[in-house]
């Protein structure tokens, strides 16, 4: 097969997508704004480099409202320079909160022309090891969100990136959605107990009001829209409204879903190292 092509290939999802197509005798290019192969949603002039010589693609797709608008132009330059396949991250969430730029940027893909699949992901589990905003709460001991006793069944970035190698190699994945989770749905004080039981060390969950959550993450730093957005998603878990597990890696691998519990136990070093601060370690797609 020629080359596959990694959007976002040193991100959360893209670096284990990557890793597991080098791992399956294949060629991923990973493409991203600060890998040596530079590509930029929002420079079209590095998308066609990028492109070149591609037999299909796992995209994570342009941010914000008109992810579709890139992603559309995108999709159709790839399939008229013989780009076959190409495999969409989403989220779960989109469908649920039923968010028409999630959703456009989904019916963009499939109407490109490509054989295509949509990856819906829950909440990742690695994000409490990965993404700062809840990096920085467990090193400081104390995850303070507005989900309340809201419950989500955490999904493996191992699974998610195992399903994308599949859809991008193996037959009888065109044309579908796979909403993948995790087998449990825990409340988020759940997850922290379980991250503490793990790394071995006092470990404390608060619910907090939107409006609080909102604040404090302005206070930290972050962006008054950014901070908007995500905690309308921890509020979406608070209201009960993203309980329910998925079947989409047993669909897609035949298999369960690895658990949080198992994510926690492999990750428990990483937490034991933390001291009080911001972590060293940063991700994101």
């Amino acid at each position: 097969m020629t080359e596959i092509l990694v959007v976002g290939g040193t991100g959360k999802t893209g670096r284990r997508v990557a890793a597991g197509l080098r791992e399956r005798g294949f060629t991923p290019r990973v493409a991203s704004r600060s890998s040596a192969r530079r590509f930029d949603w929002a420079d079209e002039r590095t998308w066609l480099p990028a492109l070149s010589g591609v037999g299909a693609a796992y995209l994570v797709g342009p941010q914000g409202g008109n992810a579709a608008e890139r992603l559309r132009p995108f999709a159709e330059l790839a399939v008229a320079h013989g780009v076959e396949r190409l495999v969409l991250l989403s989220a779960r969430a989109w469908a649920e909160l039923d968010d028409a730029a999630g959703l456009a940027a989904e019916q963009a893909v499939r109407e490109s022309g490509a054989a295509w699949t949509i990856l819906r992901p829950t909440w990742f589990a690695q994000n409490f090891s990965e993404d700062r905003l809840l990096v920085d709460a467990v090193a400081e001991g104390e995850v303070r969100l507005a989900t309340g006793e809201g419950r989500e069944p955490f999904v493996d970035l191992e699974d998610v990136a195992e399903v994308a190698v599949a859809a991008m190699t193996k037959p009888g994945h065109d044309g579908q959605v796979y909403e993948l989770s995790g087998p449990d749905a825990l409340t988020w004080g759940e997850a922290v107990d379980e991250i503490a039981r793990a790394a071995g060390r006092p470990l404390r969950f608060t619910a907090v009001s939107g409006e609080r959550n909102r604040e404090e993450l302005v206070a930290r730093g972050y962006p008054a829209e950014f901070a908007a957005a995500v905690v309308a998603l921890f509020e979406h878990i608070g209201q009960g409204r993203s309980p329910g597990r998925s079947d989409g890696v047993r669909r897609a691998l035949g298999r369960e879903p690895g658990s949080f519990r198992a994510y926690a136990q492999r990750t428990a070093r990483f937490w034991r190292d933390q001291g009080r601060g911001p972590a060293a370690e940063r991700g994101g797609d």
